[in-house]
């Protein structure tokens, strides 16, 4: 898919010129200052999976945050599962007690869980209705029913000091109910855009995400974003999706970091991410 007009995405060759660009821009403080208004928060479960698969500690999941953190992005993202396949609970643990940024924790609200979250205390607890055999989060939350239970999780959160996220389709419809149950922020689920994007449905679809961050921001609530997002939808996303505060960003960073190199790879999604003067 064409990537809109403006933003070409880098080519291979490009790592060095992206790596020398990003240093630059660290150095300056410009990421922090006046550029990257939407926050990046790199999700490192995938580096956790090469871990895993030949055991031992490579690669090392902290020096991959820190990696992260140190080309600019401003959070980091993990969602242990119960069997471990990729960042496990010990991995949570010591991000809490060695990052700088802020930490985003997703997972189901299950009694393991909740107690984990609540002892390493992250910026961010990211809720989402993952069965514990799926293979990655593939459906928001559904609110119409008895959710008093899920009501109770939230609080016990806050009560944590912990900012507290619903992972949720587009649907301007659930935003009232996130709302009663007094969580923070809501998470756009955006592998309906991601799909969408570049061909006829585009419009159609971006629609729906546009009405639902409009009634989201009416609510007081914040509104990230996560999934499939890449560097051909992400700008477009950006430049138009309202009240947007934070994007998730886990698979396609660490794929284009195997040819990019993983700083300039987290530096170029901070590119995408840049608003016209004129929107900030």
């Amino acid at each position: 898919m064409a990537a809109p007009p403006g933003t070409p995405r880098p080519a291979v060759s490009d790592a060095m010129r992206w790596h020398g660009i990003g240093n630059a821009l660290t150095q300056t403080g410009r990421w922090a200052k006046s550029g990257a208004v939407i926050r990046l928060s790199v999700n490192v479960n995938k580096a956790a999976t090469l871990r895993n698969a030949r055991g031992g500690d490579v690669p090392d999941v902290l020096r991959v945050a820190q990696t992260c953190v140190e080309a600019g992005c401003h959070g980091i993202t993990v969602h242990p599962r119960p069997d471990g396949r990729h960042i496990r609970y010990d991995d949570v643990e010591t991000l809490a007690a060695r990052l700088g940024v802020e930490l985003n924790v997703e997972g189901y609200p299950s009694d393991t869980f909740l107690d984990l979250v609540c002892r390493v205390r992250p910026a961010q607890c990211t809720l989402v209705p993952d069965p514990p055999d799926v293979l990655t989060s593939n459906a928001g939350w559904r609110l119409g029913g008895d959710t008093a239970w899920l009501r109770d999780v939230v609080a016990r959160l806050r009560e944590a000091g912990i900012r507290v996220s619903l992972f949720l389709d587009p649907d301007p419809a659930e935003v009232p109910r996130v709302r009663a149950l007094e969580a923070d922020r809501v998470e756009l689920f955006t592998e309906a855009y991601a799909r969408a994007y570049g061909g006829p449905q585009q419009a159609a679809v971006f629609e729906t995400y546009r009405a639902t961050a409009d009634a989201a921001s009416a609510a007081g609530l914040g509104v990230n974003a996560g999934h499939d997002l890449d560097l051909d939808n992400l700008a477009f996303l950006a430049a138009h999706l309202p009240g947007l505060v934070e994007v998730s960003i886990g698979h396609a960073l660490i794929s284009d970091a195997l040819f990019m190199g993983l700083a300039a790879a987290v530096q170029a999604y901070l590119a995408r991410l840049e608003r016209p003067a004129s929107q900030r």
